[in-house]
């Protein structure tokens, strides 16, 4: 029997895959209470169990996969979807070693953040607790399985997930390594479930009684989708539409290497730049390098009128961009390029069509920098460096379950932090509100007390 074939059976012995996807959520919320209260030395030698039991049964892991990759291809998958389901040796060491290394990050539960005397014997305290229950749609990515589920487990939640259906083979084989962890040190497997059709997605986001956060991660369109279609809150993760902008006072070889990185090291990220941004008084010195650069490595360039007229007198390969590709994420091998007068230009153009997702901007002008680091309204706002950077691994948040283009917290890559909330406790001994009242009130002593 298959892993796949295998993770199938479980599910269906363990959590009753037959039962109503109300009953299997109850389950979760069930177990999701019981994972909350667990040590954190019980939520850590989970995750270590999870790294054994991967590394263990990564040869068919990568079965399943090479199959979901075979089939795909012959759907007609695109070039960035593939890139984002294909599990290469690497790439599955990595997931591994994301494992342990969440392992190694302080508990973010019971973390005490207001310790108060509101009066003598009366006592506050302000202590993170897990959000409950998330639910989490996700595209063609099967290593996003193990990070949200690790993620989940050592921030005491449970978690519904469901990956795209490209990656079914891949999620339930992983899904079943995750569950043989979690079994091995005694915390039940129901703490995290895999749905595997359309139908179940839509049933998700009608759990509001037992699932407390929604978590999508695909396009614009499938977010508002999701929005609209459930009462439970969403934490959206939208399109990555992210740019560079290249000031005059830029060091032209480092901005090479920048764009060459963020749009290159993994063009079908959500953190790979899709439009460059080019300072005129720059232009002719820095598009040839850059645009040589990048078609060098496959990339296909596309130039405003002005970037197009430089690009083909220093005869580097560009087609003309259309006023789609400003708001374009390629998810590939593609960049666009414009040209603009000033910083006021490139960041009224970023306003625009960013996404609110990552922007940099590449310059020796460290006052230019901080304008551009103050002025631009995006999760991840960089000063020379790829946009690339932006990730929950990079920031050390051991992984992430996405990465939020919401004005509200939390904003950016959401790991640990983001997956608790907080409760207020209050101890006292025997004090009423009414002491504190009317004409003869006692004022309160509001005496802040060390954390620890």
């Amino acid at each position: 029997m298959t892993v796949a074939t295998a993770a199938v059976s479980n599910s269906s012995e363990g959590s009753g895959a037959s039962d109503s996807l109300a009953v299997r959520a109850r389950r979760t919320r069930t177990a999701a209470r019981s994972l909350a209260i667990q040590p954190i030395e019980m939520r850590n030698g989970a995750l270590e169990a999870i790294a054994e039991a991967l590394a263990a049964q990564k040869d068919s892991i990568l079965e399943a996969n090479a199959e979901d990759c075979r089939v795909a291809q012959e759907d007609g998958i695109s070039s960035a979807l593939y890139g984002r389901l294909k599990l290469t040796d690497s790439k599955y060491d990595g997931v591994i070693a994301g494992v342990r290394d969440l392992a190694t990050l302080a508990d973010p539960l019971g973390a005490m953040q207001i310790h108060r005397e509101l009066d003598d014997g009366l006592v506050l305290k302000r202590l993170t607790c897990p959000l409950g229950v998330l639910g989490v749609i996700f595209e063609a990515r099967p290593d996003a399985v193990v990070q949200i589920a690790t993620l989940a487990i050592k921030s005491g939640n449970g978690v519904i997930l469901k990956g795209g259906r490209e990656a079914v083979r891949s999620c339930t084989a992983l899904v079943a390594a995750i569950h043989q962890g979690l079994e091995a040190v005694g915390i039940d497997a129901n703490a995290v479930q895999l749905l595997t059709t359309r139908q179940e997605t839509l049933e998700l986001l009608h759990l509001d009684q037992d699932v407390d956060l929604i978590i999508p991660r695909g396009s614009n369109a499938f977010v508002r989708y999701v929005q609209d279609n459930t009462r439970i809150p969403v934490l959206g993760h939208a399109d990555g539409i992210c740019h560079i902008y290249v000031d005059e006072s830029a060091d032209i070889a480092k901005t090479v290497t920048l764009a060459v990185d963020a749009k290159t090291q993994y063009p079908s990220a959500c953190n790979a730049v899709e439009t460059v941004l080019v300072h005129r008084g720059i232009a002719s010195g820095v598009l040839p390098a850059v645009g040589k650069a990048l078609t060098e490595k496959g990339v296909e360039v596309r130039g405003d009128e002005t970037a197009l007229k430089i690009l083909q007198e220093a005869e580097v390969k560009v087609i003309a961009a259309t006023d789609e590709d400003w708001s374009t994420e390629y998810s590939d091998l593609v960049v666009s390029i414009a040209v603009v007068d000033h910083l006021d230009q490139a960041l009224a153009h970023i306003a625009e069509y960013g996404s609110g997702h990552t922007e940099a901007i590449a310059t020796e002008n460290q006052t230019t920098a901080d304008r551009f680091l103050s002025e631009v309204d995006a999760a991840g706002v960089f000063h020379n460096c790829s946009t690339r950077f932006s990730d929950g691994f990079r920031y050390g948040f051991g992984a992430e379950v996405g990465i939020s283009t919401s004005r509200l917290a939390p904003r950016g890559p959401v790991g640990l932090e983001g997956l608790v909330t907080y409760k207020y406790q209050l101890v006292g001994n025997g004090h009423i509100a009414a002491t504190y009242s009317g004409a003869d009130a006692k004022a309160f002593t509001h005496r802040d007390r060390p954390l620890a």
